[in-house]
């Protein structure tokens, strides 16, 4: 027999199966439990020959109802004398016949009568020998290795239920008899009946409201990089949702009567089954990866299913796992647009019952009816395509206007193919997209409406390559299309009427920008060419430069939007990864950007795409770093890229400051210099005033004896907690500390490292909390103080960092780079390394450098999402650089040894 006619008959095979254990000897439950587990066997060998996984999931419920009439008839018939009359009955998905290898089997088991006092789980009986049979029929079906979550119920218990609740009213509208009393279902059928509960007006507002609180839970996006394929923006629950209105309202009992009702069309139609096709196969073999249910599309998943699906890396830039991704959400993207189209329409024909009043004017091609936006002859677009742009422009200019009017978002859909390269070199298209840049209220709304009915992709082909792109790395969370609108709602809020609450800082700069349509158009292309293979940043700068020709403005502007796009990486690498208290850094950036315009726009720009990347990871600590490379540059650009500020000058500058500062605590600058002069020059290039200030203060003041000295300020102006130490100079105090500091679960942004002339270490480390955020709670700052003064006053006891690696990072192989250069102006050797953030690696270095005798001086920490960047600046333990090679390789080589093992 083929595969397929096995699948069929599946729910035959499994009672032949059953029939001839039970008839050797095999006992009920390993009977029972085999039969489940070959037939489901059965289905993953059907799904792996290419057996439409529609077919699967309902022979999957057969298979089910096979085994539940049978443990029914075993547990419950015949029934007790006097007995109430049952019937078992499927419901929610199961009751669809829909059922995955992980499903819950929601059941109802109905009594014909009210019944009081039962034990735990079941409302009470008077018929003890019921209570037994039902609780030993539900444990049995656990036994056998079927999840269940069961209710027993009278039917006014149903009718009162379904009335208090919209799930319970949406579970038993596709209640579904498997076995029992016929006439009973029936008139559960008739009691929750739309005449009886729940109209439709009702049920569809509930409905509605339950499915925007369930997107608000879920970011509101389709395009997690972990979705849920059930409850996402465009998962399976939006088709389900359709699915129920159509059959509240018009009785429908597939999605194909709402094409004789005339609210889907037969391509819409297709559309929506071939993308519940996709989720479903992405579903089934989920379900069967994990060995349980499991509707979240995690890491640990992406990557066999993609195989799983025949996909194959093309090269380095376009992974097999995005490729399969990019489908999903490309799926999902269509069907979130056709829900909210048919929402749309079941609002306007079951709230409003069509009438939405009269129309409102608005020119020869557009009305506004019912508060939306309407076409007021539906050949507009086909006559004239560039209509279809006016669309987004005409809802920036009337904000009274809610949205388009479904139909008419259908017209856009059947006629977006007509935006061609004439379409989008005719000259009234490009000043209606050039309007949409330069509106007041910035195009960032615009422009999310137009990508999600697909006309942005339809007049920027480039940006339909970006569409659903994962992006597969430490970095983003979302794919590049969502990363690039949500940019652009950044800028948007930096330049609005109102500003940025967060930050007047930008919004101040933001102010200062002469055109923000270029700032605009170079968020909008930044990451354009992401995929294409070769440095997205200069092929997105081309297609910036082609646009901006193309719409005919001027070659400065062109030229400045082209600039930003190829150098939007720089300012986050400079902030992130250089040594801003170097003037020579300040210097060579201040240089790249030339002027201060270019560094407005900038910094903006790379704000907002920092904020975008990852919303969990922005934090006051890269804000601050950003803000202090902008105004040192804005600095240097004043002073004159001709006239840089010398190093001996700014530590004059910082020194004076810092006197100052300190005059005011009765601390005199004799007394300073003395402990200064212990200090090397390093200390005060990479401290601000207030540090030096804040630091001297604390050890001139500390008593005679009162060490480990261990100091915290909670927030600092870099936005972060510092935690200052000042001890004897010792071995393992870099990694004790960094110990301590990983155990209380704290993030090391910044460490500065410094042993003074008489042997003193002077170390101070900038943290923040796992959300990112400076200490606060007082009862934290003393613990984490008395963990430090512990571990630096008694190092004969171990100290143990116990957090596991992230679920999410063991899915991105990153290697461990470690290089070294010297650094003769300053007697030492750079040691620079890269790898994966993991518990404990500042511990794990700290340790390497004691065993190898290796001193260190200072270090310079950062960590770009979950990619560590750090650099160390090293020495012999006499103070020389470390040139020997052996030293190096051995250095080199411990250092991969004891991070590339494997994590727990």
């Amino acid at each position: 027999m083929k595969i397929e006619a096995r699948v069929k008959a599946l729910d035959s095979l499994v009672a032949q199966w059953l029939e001839a254990d039970l008839a050797q000897g095999v006992e009920t439950i390993p009977a029972f439990r085999r039969a489940l587990r070959e037939g489901r066997q059965l289905l993953f060998d059907a799904f792996d020959e290419g057996v439409p996984t529609v077919d699967l999931v309902q022979a999957h419920g057969r298979l089910v109802d096979s085994l539940l009439r049978q443990a029914w008839q075993w547990h419950l018939q015949p029934s007790p004398p006097g007995g109430p009359p049952l019937a078992l009955i499927a419901v929610g998905g199961y009751g669809r016949g829909e059922l995955h290898p992980g499903s819950d089997l929601d059941i109802l088991i109905l009594r014909g009568d009210p019944l009081t006092g039962l034990p735990p789980s079941f409302p009470a009986d008077p018929t003890p020998s019921l209570n037994e049979q039902l609780a030993a029929f539900v444990a049995f079906l656990w036994d056998i290795g079927t999840e269940v979550g069961q209710s027993v119920r009278t039917l006014a218990e149903c009718v009162t239920e379904a009335q208090a609740d919209v799930t319970v009213m949406t579970n038993l509208m596709e209640a579904r008899l498997i076995t029992g009393d016929a006439g009973l279902f029936a008139a559960l059928r008739q009691a929750t009946g739309p005449d009886r509960l729940w109209p439709s007006e009702d049920f569809f507002a509930a409905k509605a409201a339950e499915q925007r609180q369930r997107w608000r839970k879920y970011g509101g996006t389709a395009y997690n990089l972990e979705p849920n394929i059930k409850e996402n923006p465009g998962g399976l629950r939006d088709i389900q949702m359709i699915g129920w209105v159509a059959k509240r309202h018009f009785a429908a009992d597939t999605l194909h009567d709402l094409v004789a009702h005339g609210f889907l069309t037969e391509g819409e139609y297709l559309t929506l089954i071939e993308g519940q096709a996709l989720l479903w196969r992405i579903r089934f073999q989920l379900h069967r990866l994990a060995g349980r249910r499991e509707d979240r599309l995690l890491f640990d998943y992406q990557r066999t299913l993609a195989r799983d699906f025949g996909f194959v890396d093309d090269g380095s830039h376009n992974l097999a796992v995005e490729q399969f991704m990019q489908q999903y959400y490309r799926t999902v993207i269509e069907l979130n647009r056709l829900n909210e189209m048919l929402l749309q329409l079941f609002q306007e024909a079951i709230l409003y019952h069509d009438q939405l009043g009269p129309p409102l004017p608005i020119n020869r091609r557009f009305q506004a009816l019912g508060g939306f936006l309407d076409v007021t002859d539906p050949d507009v677009f086909r006559r004239n395509p560039v209509a279809v742009l006016e669309v987004f422009h005409l809802l920036q200019t009337h904000p009274e206007i809610q949205g388009i009017r479904a139909s008419t978002i259908r017209l856009i859909r059947e006629c977006r193919h007509l935006i061609d390269d004439r379409i989008r070199g005719d000259l009234r298209a490009r000043s209606f997209f050039m309007e949409i840049m330069r509106h007041v209220q910035g195009p960032a709304a615009a422009l999310a409406r137009m990508n999600r009915y697909g006309v942005l992709a339809a007049y920027l082909p480039a940006f339909a390559n970006i569409v659903g792109r994962m992006q597969y790395d430490l970095f983003h969370v979302y794919t590049v299309d969502e990363h690039t609108l949500r940019l652009l709602r950044h800028l948007c809020d930096f330049a609005g009427p109102e500003g940025d609450g967060e930050s007047p800082f930008r919004t101040t700069i933001a102010r200062e920008i002469p055109k923000l349509e270029l700032l605009y158009l170079a968020g909008l292309f930044h990451d354009i060419a992401k995929g294409r293979g070769g440095d997205h940043s200069v092929l997105g700068a081309r297609d910036a430069w082609d646009f901006c020709q193309r719409h005919e403005l001027p070659e400065f502007d062109s030229r400045l939007v082209a600039w930003l796009v190829e150098k939007h990486l720089v300012m986050s690498m400079t902030a992130q990864r250089r040594d801003l208290s170097d003037t020579r850094v300040i210097q060579e950036f201040a240089t790249l950007v030339g002027d201060p315009d270019r560094l407005n726009y900038l910094y903006l720009l790379t704000v907002a795409d920092m904020r975008a990347t990852d919303p969990a990871r922005w934090n006051a600590w890269k804000d601050s770093l950003l803000k202090e490379l902008y105004q040192a540059t804005r600095t240097a650009l004043g002073r004159g890229l001709e006239n840089p500020l010398a190093q001996d000058e700014l530590i004059q500058q910082k020194q004076e400051e810092a006197l100052r500062q300190l005059a005011a605590y009765g601390l005199t600058r004799d007394r300073c210099m003395v402990l200064w002069i212990k200090f090397n020059l390093d200390y005060f290039r990479n401290n601000a005033p207030d540090e030096i200030a804040w630091q001297s203060r604390l050890i001139l003041t500390n008593p005679p004896g009162n060490l480990p000295l261990v100091v915290i300020r909670p927030v600092t102006r870099r936005g972060c907690t510092e935690v200052f130490l000042y001890t004897p100079d010792r071995n393992l105090i870099f990694s004790r500390t960094t110990a301590v500091l990983d155990q209380q679960g704290l993030n090391i942004v910044d460490a500065r490292i410094m042993t003074t002339d008489d042997a003193m270490a002077l170390d101070a480390f900038h943290v923040l909390d796992h959300d990112g955020q400076p200490l606060i709670d007082p009862e934290v700052m003393d613990k984490l103080r008395v963990a430090l003064r512990r571990a630096l006053a008694h190092p004969e006891e171990p100290v143990q960092v116990v957090r596991r690696l992230p679920r999410k990072l063991k899915h991105f192989p990153v290697g461990t780079e470690v290089s070294f250069l010297p650094d003769p102006r300053n007697h030492r050797t750079l040691m620079r390394l890269t790898t994966l953030d993991r518990p404990g690696l500042l511990a794990q270095i700290g340790a390497i450098f004691e065993e190898g005798g290796i001193r260190l001086h200072n270090a310079k920490i950062a960590t770009i999402g979950a990619l560590v960047d750090d650099v160390f600046f090293i020495t012999t333990r006499n103070d020389t650089p470390i040139t020997a090679e052996t030293a190096l390789r051995w250095l080199r080589a411990e250092i991969h040894r004891r991070l590339e093992e494997e994590p727990d």
